[in-house]
């Protein structure tokens, strides 16, 4: 996985003082501290701490001259030996208001609607690809700080954005993105991978031209310095006379060593039906590789959803490929479909580890129109399972379905639906409000104070379930609304990223401003005892970092709330090393 840096960040935090976050590592040794530096408008940088820090990776500076640019390091103590400083640091510039986020500038441009990270130019930081939304779409590409890289531009064949059946180049519309960013061939710098047509026009300014006519397709992997092409493979094109295939990407390790590309793709036929394939390719650093193929036309698979996960449901470290009526093993075969349990097609679905007392993994889902009133469902996401159903009383589109553990009274996750049952603690699937009403809004989860309970990221608002007092979903006790700041949501009501992606093990949520010139970026000013590795190198959970559709949470592969043990040491290694 990606071998990156400490992440460091800092924020004007409340009473004048400085809060400063950065990353335990997934390969950290147990023991490891940190001591924090301060350098004040260039001066020679002092020692914070008074003790190496031994718990959270964050710290409370409360002496800081705020009028003054304050640069921060952070140093790893070893065996009681202090390590030399790396080049990372972080600059709080003299007069930043208070507020817990930072400020990306950008160009300004075209609507945003979504936001991957990346390590683009192997400084150990995830840099930004940002999409554009004209009338020919786009995406750049910018440093961790902001510098522009490059932009690359999809071309005539990118102004059919209908979300069912979009052009052949089309990104980011309805729940197809076709483009996601990670470090393929394991040099330290990640590549763009993006589904691409004739009339691409890429980061170098070359115009791609190789398809025979406007509906072949490929698989393009682009340099993720320059956005120069470095390889494309031919999609399959089997069902090409119904037009162009509509793509989700991802990435996973389907061998349980190689990153690998995920394509889900669809196109639909004059009947209405729909063709469905999925396919997987690995790049090596000169060429793609495709490495099987699935059709579903003979496989009895069940519906698609809106989303693809891509994790390990049982711990062998190889990753399997899901949608929400069934599971694909690494190779491309068919492990189960929930079709014969009476699952249908839903607009969310969840896979995490749920229940700390059962093994392996547990899945959540709700469903759309299904004839026999079924609501929502719990499985085992080994086995394909159904461990229990929850019925309404009419056929319903329930839309949204989360879990999280938000109520530290009861063991594991909680699971709530927007199909009005409540909220339920899922492993024992006991109701918690014993109320329809009495339920968070189903939308996102976010971790960010701290504390073994989740937050809740709510159509711009960050909220907080509180067990002893509960509400309705329009009345949560609220921490703060990113309107607050001059933030929105460009992908409303979904922000354009959400994920660990520097600080501690917490999680940030990346906005834009008003005219899309600024992405603003919230990260917590919190202080936490709680010690984790950052979640980017748990890889259940950075395989969920590249993935969009519906736009849902990744989740790691351990239990996460009340109640729970400190997690082993992921089982991974680090490009370059």
């Amino acid at each position: 996985m990606e071998n990156l840096a400490r992440g460091i960040v800092a924020v004007r935090a409340q009473n004048d003082s400085a809060f400063i976050s950065w990353r335990l590592l997934g390969l950290d040794p147990e023991d490891i501290a940190f001591n924090i530096y301060r350098s004040t408008d260039g001066a020679n940088a002092t020692r914070l701490n008074p003790e190496p820090v031994t718990g959270g990776t964050n710290y409370l500076d409360s002496g800081p001259d705020l009028s003054r640019s304050n640069e921060y390091w952070v140093r790893s103590v070893i065996d009681g030996n202090e390590r030399s400083c790396t080049n990372s640091s972080y600059i709080l510039q003299a007069d930043t208001k208070q507020e817990p986020l930072i400020r990306v500038p950008i160009r300004s441009g075209d609507q945003i609607k979504y936001v991957w990270v990346g390590d683009l130019d192997g400084s150990g930081e995830y840099g930004y690809l940002v999409d554009r939304h004209g009338v020919q779409q786009s995406f750049e590409a910018y440093r961790s700080n902001g510098e522009f890289l490059w932009e690359a531009g999809m071309g005539p064949n990118s102004k059919n954005q209908n979300n069912i059946e979009p052009g052949s180049a089309a990104i980011d519309v309805g729940h197809w993105d076709g483009l996601t960013v990670y470090d393929l061939d394991s040099d330290g710098f990640a590549e763009v991978i993006v589904r691409i047509a004739n009339g691409v026009v890429f980061g170098d300014g070359a115009i791609f031209d190789e398809g025979s006519n406007d509906d072949e397709q490929f698989i393009a992997v682009l340099d993720g310095q320059t956005g120069a092409l470095r390889a494309s493979i031919s999609i399959p094109n089997d069902y090409i006379e119904h037009g162009p295939f509509a793509a989700r990407l991802g990435i996973g390790y389907l061998d349980g060593t190689t990153p690998h590309i995920v394509g889900f793709m669809k196109n639909r036929r004059d009947d209405k039906v729909f063709n469905r394939i999925m396919a997987a390719w690995t790049f090596d650093g000169i060429r793609l590789n495709q490495k099987w193929i699935w059709d579903d036309q003979n496989a009895g698979a069940g519906s698609d959803g809106h989303n693809t996960r891509i994790l390990d449901v049982d711990g062998d470290g190889v990753d399997e490929v899901g949608e929400i009526m069934f599971l694909l093993e690494g190779n491309g075969t068919m492990r189960y479909s929930l079709t014969d349990s009476g699952i249908g097609h839903g607009d969310r679905w969840q896979v995490a580890k749920i229940d700390p007392e059962r093994s392996g993994l547990q899945g959540y889902g709700v469903q759309q129109d299904n004839p026999s009133k079924l609501w929502e469902y719990y499985y085992d996401a080994r086995t394909g399972e159904v461990l229990w159903k929850h019925y309404g009383d009419a056929v319903g589109d329930i839309g949204r379905g989360m879990i999280g553990d938000i109520d530290p009274n009861h063991p594991g996750m909680e699971s709530w639906s927007a199909g009005g049952n409540g909220l339920y603690n899922a492993p024992s699937n006991s109701s918690i409000t014993n109320s329809s009403e009495l339920a968070p809004w189903a939308h996102l989860g976010l971790w960010w104070d701290g504390d073994d309970t989740m937050e809740l990221y709510n159509d711009g608002k960050v909220e907080k379930w509180n067990p002893e007092a509960p509400t309705t979903s329009s009345s949560l006790p609220r921490l703060f609304r990113i309107s607050d700041y001059g933030a929105v949501n460009p992908g409303d009501p979904n922000p354009a990223f959400l994920g660990d992606i520097f600080g501690d093990w917490r999680e940030e949520v990346v906005t834009t401003n008003e005219d899309m010139s600024e992405l603003i970026i919230f990260t917590t000013d919190q202080p936490t005892k709680r010690r984790l590795y950052t979640l980017a190198h748990n890889p259940n959970y950075r395989n969920g970092m590249t993935l969009k559709g519906y736009l849902q949470n990744a989740h790691v592969d351990y239990f996460i709330g009340n109640g729970m043990e400190t997690p082993p040491q992921p089982n991974i290694r680090y490009v370059g090393v």
